[in-house]
């Protein structure tokens, strides 16, 4: 019998990207989300892609404990890859108690929730945000966890910091510590640190589609060529790089869903070396803003409209990976060009401005 991952979050950019490689890997598939930052557009893309009309899909708020209880009594979870949270840097610097309230109840609930039906294998969706403004680059898993630069940052520290403690405590299963069932488990649990998520599936069916203004660059491009936006405003032209713009490890969407079925199967087939286990995923290649926005005008033969405006609070200057461990431990590595995923971006733009 095909083994059950739920992906809370899962009718997100990231969540239905992951859900496609998941199914197409044969695993079975529950998608939650409570769409307070998307639609169905994603969730019914990945059914068209995988020719599945039988996915279930749940409504929920993982900040409401009662619900997950419901979720577990309903279905036998294998595994868990948690999205489900508020992402924005700039947002989580304006409203810190709305990121911390959301972010970290969640998880906790989920946890505790696991803990309590026969234990769970839990893929956290970590960020190269824990590593803040780092002292040397690239980063690996052992470079040092510096003061998270905003508060969307920190909760992503703090959640690790939760699974961490949890497959601790947890180990035996044999913990008291429990609700909703009377068989507590144990917790096992990667955390993936991953860096830029840009660019669409090939199919041009999923990818990013934020509602209201774009907090990523990327949408911020497409909705700028394809007229959405009158000009695209890149935040900080005199930082310490080469062209005085940010540099980011930006990795392709798709690139970056196969790493988490890499990491399930870690986890499913008994393979971690650790019961808690930490991975980058990137490219391990910078590029920095102004690279990105003339790629994507060379890639796609357009001409942007873009202007240079003051830094944004919580960036940092530059940071990219070391993805020597997930090459080697998960056996994955990136994959896509640049130029592929500026496409793919620019075909999914253009797919939404068809429909």
């Amino acid at each position: 019998m095909a083994k059950r991952v739920l992906v809370s979050g899962g009718a997100g950019y990231i969540g239905s990207h992951v859900s496609v490689e998941l199914i197409e890997a044969g695993y079975d598939v529950v998608v939650a989300d409570n769409l307070s930052n998307c639609d169905m557009t994603c969730f019914e893309g990945v059914k068209k892609i995988t020719g599945r009309e039988d996915i279930p899909f749940i409504k929920m708020d993982f900040c409401d404990i009662k619900a997950v209880e419901n979720l577990f009594d309903e279905f036998k979870i294998d595994a868990v890859i948690h999205f489900a949270a508020f992402k924005a840097v700039g947002e989580s610097v304006a409203e810190p108690i709305m990121y911390y309230k959301n972010n970290l109840e969640s998880f906790m609930n989920l946890i505790q929730v696991a803990h309590g039906h026969g234990g769970c294998n839990v893929l956290f969706s970590s960020s190269a945000t824990v590593y803040g403004e780092p002292d040397e680059l690239p980063v690996t898993e052992k470079s040092p966890r510096q003061s998270a630069t905003s508060p969307y940052g920190n909760t992503k520290q703090i959640c690790e910091d939760i699974l961490r403690d949890s497959v601790n405590a947890y180990v035996t299963g044999d913990s008291t510590v429990h609700i909703g069932s009377d068989r507590p488990g144990p917790i096992k649990g990667i955390a993936l640190r991953y860096f830029n998520p840009i660019g669409a599936h090939p199919s041009a069916l999923i990818g990013e589609l934020p509602r209201g203004v774009p907090n990523n660059l990327v949408p911020f491009i497409t909705q700028t060529a394809i007229g959405k936006r009158d000009c695209l405003n890149i935040f900080g032209n005199d930082y310490p790089t080469p062209d005085g713009t940010c540099q980011r490890d930006y990795i392709d969407v798709v690139d970056l869903a196969k790493a988490h079925v890499h990491a399930v199967r870690r986890m499913l087939e008994g393979k971690m070396e650790n019961d808690y286990e930490v991975f980058n995923v990137g490219t391990g290649k910078p590029l920095s803003v102004l690279e990105l926005v003339k790629a994507f005008e060379k890639v796609n033969g357009l001409s942007l409209n873009y202007k240079f405006a003051p830094r944004r609070p919580g960036d940092v200057v530059a940071i990219w990976a070391d993805p020597t461990l997930a090459n080697e431990k998960l056996g994955w590595k990136a994959e896509r060009t640049t130029e592929q995923t500026l496409a793919s971006a620019w075909a999914w733009e253009k797919h939404l401005a068809d429909k």
